[in-house]
């Protein structure tokens, strides 16, 4: 394509001056890999974005929603139904730990971020608590774009862009320390005091009074892989039990199989109040997310005059056809191909692979845990996420697509591969570590 014919898109979360001066474009998929125009292989090392599990073009999914578009293509959640949205609501009931199985369908993980604080402030009303209205994010987290995620988020890039958002949030301190996590294999062993801050400092502030919620990623994937601390998890459970907040999981990157559980609440044994999830639900295949949330959060707002709707909210595709086809679909692959259980096999030789790299040239960091890592490169003077930027663009040259927020390579591959795929992988990033020391590929 020549470069005028790109400059009508907007391109998200792109520097876009840069990539439309040298353009990195993908024209087909299949399997763990993507075609350009010109019929180079390039490695998915993202699965998609985070949401590829089982690869791209599944022939299963692809048929489900080919046979629904001819049956039906689309038909609104406001006051009517298919059946479809109620079958894939009660396996994802099915599928959640113990109590989660009322389930609000959108599209987005940013839509559902929103939608469970919502339900939060909803829920609060319900039981005569509407002061409850503050939430408690995490610094360096990311809940999607809506005004709510990013109120609730800590990336500070994706806040400073809009100056206020919403004012009412407060933000726990990031699970990562440099100075003992560096190279840690899996959960870090200590730590698990961090999670102290929610009752010492923010509790003590506020008053747990006022307080909706508590929203964390199980792991923090967009910025970067951050693992939390054994035990970490646990003591945030047991500070919002004793103060009576909601804790909300955002399982967006971790849901569906990725630390080789259907969801990380069960990886790391602690079940919140409600899960927030999109991405691998459908394979990336259609847009679909949503929450699942404890019966008796729903059942809150099961009241008042019955031709009335309780909870005001949704969205015009809410539980689309052909999202659902494909949901549905996912989740029969993700059983009767085993793929969390694949991902736990395939993680320890994916664990060794990706701490090779620590001794890559500039290679400060290294995380991992399921078929997730972290490979933290040491910054430019002066000029944080060049380097990455740099890394990123040598990896498609050679092979391999990757993300790098800020300077940290991302790893995150396709349910579906096997051992020889992820040392192709690391070898492809190696080599893009070496270009970008150099400066090669700027």
């Amino acid at each position: 394509m020549n470069t005028a014919a790109l400059d009508a898109y907007w391109m998200p979360f792109t520097p876009n001056r840069q990539f439309k001066r040298t353009p990195r474009l993908v024209a087909s998929a299949q399997g763990l890999a993507y075609r350009t125009p010109e019929g180079r292989e390039v490695l998915d090392g993202t699965s998609g974005l985070w949401c590829v599990g089982a690869g791209h073009r599944h022939p299963r999914i692809a048929e489900a929603m080919k046979r629904q578009i001819d049956v039906l293509d689309f038909a609104s959640s406001f006051q009517v139904g298919h059946p479809l949205a109620f079958q894939l609501a009660e396996r994802l009931g099915a599928l959640a730990p113990p109590g989660l199985d009322r389930v609000f369908l959108v599209n987005s993980g940013s839509e559902a971020c929103d939608t469970a604080l919502k339900i939060a402030l909803a829920y609060a009303q319900a039981i005569g608590e509407g002061q409850r209205s503050l939430f408690i994010g995490r610094d360096r987290a990311f809940h999607g774009v809506g005004f709510g995620g990013l109120a609730v988020g800590g990336m500070v890039n994706n806040r400073r862009a809009f100056g206020a958002v919403l004012p009412r949030a407060d933000h726990l301190r990031s699970t990562w320390d440099a100075a003992t996590q560096a190279f840690v294999r899996g959960q870090p062993k200590v730590g698990a005091e961090m999670a102290d801050e929610l009752e010492d400092r923010i509790v003590a502030l506020h008053g747990a009074g006022q307080i909706a919620a508590v929203v964390v990623e199980p792991v923090a994937g967009s910025t970067g892989v951050l693992v939390p601390p054994v035990g970490y998890l646990q003591r945030l459970r047991e500070i919002c039990d004793r103060h009576r907040l909601l804790l909300i999981f955002d399982e967006v990157i971790t849901g569906f199989g990725r630390l080789g559980d259907m969801f990380a609440a069960q990886t790391f044994g602690v079940v919140p109040d409600m899960i927030v999830f999109a991405k691998t639900v459908s394979n990336g295949a259609a847009p679909l997310g949503g929450v699942l949330v404890k019966r008796e959060i729903h059942d809150a707002l099961m009241h008042g005059p019955a031709h009335l709707a309780e909870l005001m909210h949704g969205y015009t595709c809410s539980g689309h056809p052909l999202a659902c086809a494909a949901g549905l679909a996912m989740l029969d692959t993700l059983e009767q191909e085993a793929l969390p259980a694949r991902v736990r096999a395939l993680a320890p030789h994916f664990e060794r692979a990706v701490h090779a790299l620590a001794d890559a040239p500039g290679v400060v960091s290294v995380r991992n845990i399921g078929l997730a890592a972290g490979i933290e490169l040491a910054a430019d003077d002066g000029a944080p996420g060049s380097r990455g930027q740099r890394a990123q663009a040598a990896a498609f040259d050679h092979g391999l697509l990757t993300r790098a927020p800020g300077d940290t390579l991302v790893l995150a591959p396709p349910f579906i591969s096997e051992p020889e795929d992820i040392d192709r992988m690391v070898g492809c990033l190696r080599a893009a570590i070496v270009d970008s020391a150099h400066g090669a590929g700027a």
